[in-house]
């Protein structure tokens, strides 16, 4: 009898000082926020990040009665912002609107001052958006697989843009050389802007811009649609196949965002802000505001949107090796 009450005694110990360690992260979870939240966005204001990051921080501030402030930190490829999110206090209150430009980052960018994996810690993405691929109208090709042909048939002849080297539009199009087998010149420019009008003018052949950019032109003849770059087909344009369907299968390159945090950011705050921003991006409103920028949500948890940056890492490091990219 004894000894069965001693061990008793030491299992509600044991359960005591349990309860005990968890207390200051619940209570951290309920206190969490009591003041304002700085998302700083390492992009220059007016770009998707930008924009989809207040539409986020307003409704934020909405629902846990706190400010969320965006705070712009453009510069050296998004690193200067991003480093300021690595090295602040982990409690919350410093957070950061990242995208695929990170993933590529970590392997063009060898020397920058943080580890995307090591110094901060995934806490949920945002939404994601399919690419258009256009050609300007004095292309042969009316179909992708037609396009496939030509550029086979003419190595190195045909010419893409991008808005510069190492952009998520340069990774989609040396994903879609690699994964095709074609010989394809890409044509940097100074921004989307620049390389879009390098199209339409019939300068260069060929681009992946964003669908919601592009579209319209598309709609009035002066650029041909070839196909979309997501899993499925876009909202946007439903009649028009996936890459992926009209030729070139298991393609995907869409642009994504999402938010991190300092690294040893409590696991009950990540927990909470994850289920917070669920919410917001499953409000009617938002997710159909979003889908006629051709803006999908995406919902995963802390731990899963980690394998999918993990994932994506890999993914466009080997885009990179391959086709011999170097940071400019």
């Amino acid at each position: 009898m004894g000894s069965i009450s001693r061990r008793g005694l030491l299992a509600a110990s044991a359960a005591a000082a349990a309860a005990a360690a968890m207390l200051p992260h619940q209570v951290l979870a309920q206190a969490w926020p009591d003041k304002a939240v700085k998302i700083v966005v390492p992009f220059g204001p007016g770009g998707p990040a930008d924009v989809y990051a207040r539409v986020l921080g307003a409704a934020l501030s909405e629902t846990l009665k706190q400010p969320f402030v965006i705070d712009n930190k453009p510069g050296a490829g998004a690193v200067i912002g991003t480093d300021i999110v690595a090295k602040a206090a982990p409690d919350g209150y410093t957070l950061l609107m990242m995208s695929n430009t990170h993933t590529t980052n970590e392997t063009l960018l060898a020397n920058k001052p943080y580890a995307l994996l090591k110094d901060l810690a995934p806490v949920a993405p945002v939404n994601s958006s399919d690419l258009l691929m256009v050609v300007h109208p004095s292309v042969e090709a009316k179909t992708l697989k037609e396009f496939l042909e030509l550029a086979k048939k003419q190595p190195g002849k045909l010419s893409y843009a991008s808005s510069g080297p190492g952009t998520p539009y340069h990774m989609a199009g040396e994903l879609f050389k690699s994964m095709s087998g074609t010989d394809i010149l890409h044509v940097p420019h100074k921004n989307s802007g620049d390389a879009r009008n390098s199209v339409l003018g019939g300068h260069v052949h060929m681009m992946l811009d964003a669908i919601t950019a592009i579209a319209g032109n598309v709609e009035a003849g002066k650029l041909r649609a070839l196909g979309t770059t997501g899993q499925k087909r876009s909202r946007i344009m439903p009649d028009l196949p996936t890459v992926s369907e009209a030729g070139v299968p298991g393609y995907e390159a869409t642009i994504w965002l999402g938010v991190m945090a300092p690294a040893g950011t409590p696991a009950s705050v990540v927990d909470k802000l994850n289920a917070e921003i669920a919410k917001v991006i499953a409000r009617p409103d938002i997710s159909a505001a979003w889908a006629r920028q051709g803006a999908e949500p995406m919902t995963l948890s802390p731990t899963a949107f980690g394998a999918f940056l993990k994932g994506d890492i890999e993914k466009w490091a080997n885009v990179i090796q391959t086709a011999g990219i170097k940071a400019q």
